[in-house]
């Protein structure tokens, strides 16, 4: 489920069934999981169903979270909000939490700003929440609601965690965040990132400035993106992992999707599979393909 196999993991399931493996609570979640990472949501509506009425197992908060999950990605916001309201108990933050995602990728604000209301009077500490109202809002270009939401967080001593990347070479972590250049290797990582970048664009890549959530030229977009935390990390493991072999990369935050189509150029162009496991899931790049079927 988390590699982005979601049929395939339906039909190991369906494969159990048939050799008479009972499914227990622990099993569905991972059905619906898979069922959420794949936009299965026919699928995971039966398999939500059957919980009850095949199995005898009562859904938890964690299955509800799976299912508000599922109709959020696929974009059935309305839908899910109101699958929340049927609950049979009072939803959680990661319940709320998860729709307020859905709101932030297909920019639905009114919803996205009641929904944040809700988190905020279970925790009034969550910084995600204040970040991902304040990106609804730059995306919509409604600079002075940001700036309000940026005020709020600063008045409440919140901070924004930092998006950074890890990898791995020769027994040795290496951490990047975005335009960092702390590293001893600096030099080489943004050359070899800035030859990377003209050979994406030649290949056809067109960087997504509607990304970068700052009043500034369309230019510096650009610019804003081309150094985040994975493409410095891809840059140096690039000139740093013998030829060939792959290179595996952490994320503690969601994967942008101007890295995401970056690191599916990126493995094309070189001819390496690229690993990368973000918040949301496992990501395999290569031959200029990912693995979650550019759903996550």
């Amino acid at each position: 489920a988390q590699h982005g196999h979601g049929e395939e993991a339906l039909q190991i399931v369906e494969r159990m069934q048939l050799e008479g493996v009972n499914l227990n609570d622990i099993t569905f979640i991972g059905i619906l999981s898979a069922c959420s990472h794949a936009g299965l949501v026919d699928e995971g509506y039966l398999y939500f169903d059957s919980m009850n009425q095949v199995h005898c197992i009562t859904p938890t908060v964690e299955h509800y979270a799976c299912m508000i999950d599922l109709l959020g990605r696929a974009g059935h916001l309305e839908e899910a909000d109101n699958f929340i309201k049927k609950m049979p108990f009072q939803p959680s933050a990661i319940v709320w939490g998860s729709l307020l995602g859905a709101c932030r990728v297909h920019g639905h604000v009114e919803l996205a700003k009641r929904v944040a209301e809700c988190i905020l009077e279970l925790q009034l500490q969550n910084a995600m929440v204040y970040v991902l109202l304040s990106n609804i809002f730059a995306a919509l270009t409604r600079w002075d609601d940001k700036a309000k939401v940026r005020k709020m967080m600063e008045d409440r001593g919140i901070e924004k965690q930092q998006g950074c990347s890890w990898i791995e070479v020769n027994n040795s972590v290496h951490e990047f965040i975005a335009w960092d250049r702390s590293h001893p290797q600096t030099a080489e990582i943004y050359a070899e990132l800035e030859m990377l970048t003209e050979q994406m664009k030649g290949a056809g890549y067109v960087p997504d400035t509607n990304l970068v959530l700052h009043d500034v030229e369309e230019e510096h977009k650009e610019l804003l993106l081309y150094y985040h935390s994975e493409k410095l990390a891809i840059a140096f493991g690039l000139i740093s992992v013998p030829s060939g072999e792959p290179l595996r990369i952490i994320k503690n935050l969601r994967v942008c999707t101007d890295c995401h189509t970056s690191m599916k150029f990126i493995s094309k162009i070189v001819g390496r599979t690229i690993f990368i496991r973000d918040a949301s899931r496992f990501h395999q790049f290569q031959d200029g393909l990912c693995s979650c079927g550019d759903y996550w």
